[in-house]
């Protein structure tokens, strides 16, 4: 048996060596696996009456006969096609089709509504979108096809996958930034190579036996999708696809023994209600985190619930996995958020992107696996995003030997329960009500959420201030943004903190939010 060490030296070989010339994720998911082993399980599907387990011949077997579907509704290499479902066997095998044809998948999110829906589809110029039941009343209205798999007929012979190149065009995953709307990271076939260092480092290398995989994050997020789901069908490793309609510590402890779970991914927010729920959950190997830092005293807790030491994890949907904690080399340092992984160089740089001395901007060199190919169809906010050979990450950070702290973010990005949240899109769609003059949207520190949602509104003439009203903008966010996105608080002032040329002063605000849970606190 290995050293953790002898894994480590043998993770660096094989980063080392060049990523082939034909590279297609659909192969590398379950092709490979389904020429090899065709009955080895790849999803356990626990999201129906009874649990389901199927192989990487039956996973096959079902994007294949998707594929040809796709492909007879006109869908060809470098056409996106939408992805929106949740947890389930199928979600797997519609991202695997779309590759095989050489298409881009987009994974959307169950919990958007009508407009976020809208843009992201519209902006990517999808043809098609893969869904169920559910997913067709959200997209009513919308001009696309809807696909719904499980009508399909499966039983053909296996169909051939596109040849692709690594750096060939995947998947489109839209990301909340503080300014306009959403921008869509394009991925080429190389992400998911890129993803692993990371993901086996976190999880103490996984892959070892026994080893089954399962997160309550939604595989449309890139957490879901490329932190457990695609690593654990590369791997080899069993994913456990459950859902949650809201996450419930119960719920949570009692999937883990039913789906013998051993490694699991948990956003902070879940492992902060398991705490708060005095949870206990033997018999997991591993446990990762990551979207914001932990403090000691979950990773003390963690230690008393799990038996293991919580790793955390660091990327964004631009360049994921690339810093990562690992208690099976070194002992984590609370604050910091691990060491760079194999593949992955990281720089604290200034604004000449010269390393910095102490804070500085936590960048990634090109040439990162995980890196995106680019913004879709926005040349100048690509450019924006690099310094040089550096990609910036938009957070600050500083070297404590080899050891990366993060401080914080240096846009106005809002991180809740594991949510990047775009402050614009929301306060574009509270100026649509027609009781709001102008609004400010910020993040403010919650103990369980690690921020939520706030928004500061003027009201026009003629509207006062009251809790209904209050109801009334909360739920409309809620009904034509997100589910997830709405804000929790909204105070009414006479003014927003404004620049010269009309824009609002966000720094003043999350000052203002902060404050607040000070003096409450």
């Amino acid at each position: 048996m290995l050293s953790p060490e002898q894994r480590m030296d043998a993770l660096r070989r094989r980063v080392a060596e060049p990523l082939p010339a034909r590279m297609n994720m659909a192969a590398q998911v379950c092709d490979d696996w389904a020429a090899t082993a065709p009955d080895r399980v790849a999803i356990i599907d626990m999201t129906g009456q009874a649990r389901v387990d199927v192989s990487y011949a039956r996973l096959q077997g079902m994007a294949d006969g998707l594929a040809r579907d796709l492909m007879a509704r006109g869908v060809a290499m470098g056409d996106r096609v939408g992805v929106l479902r949740s947890q389930g066997a199928w979600t797997a095998a519609a991202h695997v089709a779309i590759w095989k044809i050489g298409a881009i998948s987009i994974p959307l999110f169950k919990l958007f509504m009508h407009e976020a829906l809208t843009s992201r589809i519209g902006d990517a110029g999808a043809k098609v979108v893969v869904t169920d039941a559910e997913g067709c009343d959200l997209l009513s209205g919308i001009d696309v096809q809807m696909v719904v798999p499980e009508t399909l007929s499966l039983d053909e012979a296996p169909l051939a996958t596109a040849q692709t190149g690594p750096d060939d065009p995947a998947v489109l995953i839209y990301t909340s930034g503080t300014t306009g709307a959403p921008k869509g990271a394009l991925h080429g076939h190389r992400v998911l190579s890129g993803h692993l260092p990371g993901v086996e480092v976190s999880h103490d290398f996984l892959g070892q036996e026994g080893d089954c995989l399962w997160t309550p994050a939604d595989w449309a997020w890139i957490g879901g999708l490329f932190d457990v789901l695609m690593p654990g069908l590369v791997l080899g490793v069993p994913v456990v696809a459950a859902r949650m309609d809201k996450f419930s510590p119960d719920e949570c402890v009692k999937i883990i023994a039913q789906g013998n779970v051993r490694n699991i991914f948990f956003p902070p927010t879940a492992l902060r209600m398991l705490k708060a729920a005095d949870a206990n959950v033997p018999g997991l190997r591993s446990v990762a985190s990551g979207g914001e830092p932990l403090g000691a005293e979950i990773l003390d807790w963690g230690r008393q619930a799990f038996g293991l030491t919580i790793n955390e994890f660091y990327g964004q949907t631009e360049c994921n996995m690339v810093a990562s904690s690992c208690a099976a080399l070194f002992p984590p340092r609370p604050g910091c958020i691990g060491r760079a992984v194999p593949g992955c160089e990281i720089g604290v740089i200034d604004e000449a992107g010269a390393p910095a001395k102490g804070e500085g901007d936590v960048a990634i060199r090109r040439g990162a696996r995980s890196m995106m190919l680019e913004y879709w169809n926005k040349p100048d906010q690509t450019a924006e995003k690099f310094r040089g050979d550096w990609m910036l990450t938009g957070d600050r950070g500083q070297w404590e030997g080899e050891y990366l702290r993060f401080i914080g973010r240096e846009d106005d990005v809002i991180s809740s329960a594991g949510y990047r949240i775009g402050p614009a899109e929301i306060e574009d769609c509270l100026l649509r009500h027609p009781a709001v003059a102008t609004a400010g949207v910020v993040g403010k520190p919650d103990p369980m959420r690690g921020e939520i949602v706030k928004a500061y509104v003027v009201l026009k003439a003629g509207f006062a201030p009251s809790a209904e009203v209050e109801g009334e903008l909360s739920n409309f966010v809620k009904e034509h943004l997100a589910k997830y996105s709405y804000p929790r608080e909204i105070e009414f002032l006479d003014t927003l903190p404004m620049t010269v040329t009309g824009k609002v002063i966000r720094k003043e605000l999350k000052r203002r939010a902060a404050a607040e849970t000070e003096t409450h606190t």
